[in-house]
């Protein structure tokens, strides 16, 4: 098993992650660990440059200097001197690439993208290196932290803290039950095979439905058309007729008045 598990860059003044290795470690308590690491990224300005956070099978090492701060998970059997040794190996390749501006002016997380593949060589290399081979600067940083030794916390501690930061008390969260769904009985296959029939069943008569109820108000405008039409038509055909019977009244009287002398100026009316 690798010695440094993970490694990261980040923003001193706000945390902010701006590159990490590629890990490939998936169990409860690594992941606990991360949470914790991305926690206390966001504390580091209130801490001296260098500390470490002492976990049951981890423990989180940070290097800090100016506005670049290099955090690593490394497993318990891992000397401090070679996991700063190897974070300020990793400051160095990192400021040596990017300047001050480029890193203040980062706005969105792991901006420094192309750079994950140097960490990660830096990273293998480390793991694959005894401390003899190392010589000369592991010596160098183990004397460093004889003379200014690093900051020692708890994993714990960092929970704490960041609820403290936060305004909120620490709370005691108990796991909560894992509920697995259980696989579909024939039963049930059953029954959600006869509500699809159900439903397509209603489908078809509510379209037949609003297919009879169209034919049914067509069928009521039509009797309604052939009541009106013929009414309308009797009475533009009584409209001559009454013209007709005017005017053959209208003869009538004038014969009988000229029968009489009554009416010998009269003239037909038609």
């Amino acid at each position: 098993m690798s010695m440094i598990l993970f490694a990261c860059v980040v923003r001193v003044r706000d945390g902010l992650p701006l590159s990490a290795s590629t890990d490939f470690y998936h169990t409860q308590d690594f992941l606990e660990c991360r949470r914790r690491l991305k926690t206390l990224a966001l504390r580091l300005a209130q801490y001296p440059g260098r500390g470490s956070a002492e976990g049951c099978d981890f423990n989180i090492h940070f290097s800090s200097l100016r506005d670049v701060a290099c955090m690593a998970i490394c497993s318990r059997q891992c000397p401090a001197a070679m996991a700063f040794c190897f974070l300020e190996t990793v400051w160095w390749e990192f400021t040596a690439s990017y300047d001050t501006t480029c890193i203040g002016l980062a706005s969105r997380p792991y901006a420094f993208l192309e750079f994950d593949s140097i960490l990660q060589k830096v990273k293998w290399h480390f793991n694959h290196v005894s401390c003899v081979q190392m010589g000369s600067s592991l010596e160098k940083i183990q004397e460093e932290l004889a003379f200014q030794p690093p900051v020692v916390l708890t994993l714990e501690d960092t929970d704490v803290a960041n609820g403290i930061m936060n305004g909120h008390t620490q709370i005691h969260l108990e796991p909560a039950p894992n509920f697995r769904m259980e696989p579909v009985t024939a039963l049930g296959v059953l029954s959600l095979i006869l509500n699809i029939m159900c439903a397509a069943l209603n489908l078809i008569r509510g379209i037949h439905l609003a297919e009879h109820s169209l034919q049914v108000a067509h069928e009521e405008i039509g009797n309604i058309l052939a009541f009106l039409i013929p009414f309308v038509a009797c009475i533009f055909q009584d409209q001559p007729c009454h013209k007709m019977a005017s005017r053959r009244h209208s003869r009538q009287r004038v014969v009988r008045l000229q029968a009489q002398g009554m009416a010998p100026f009269c003239r037909d009316p038609s």
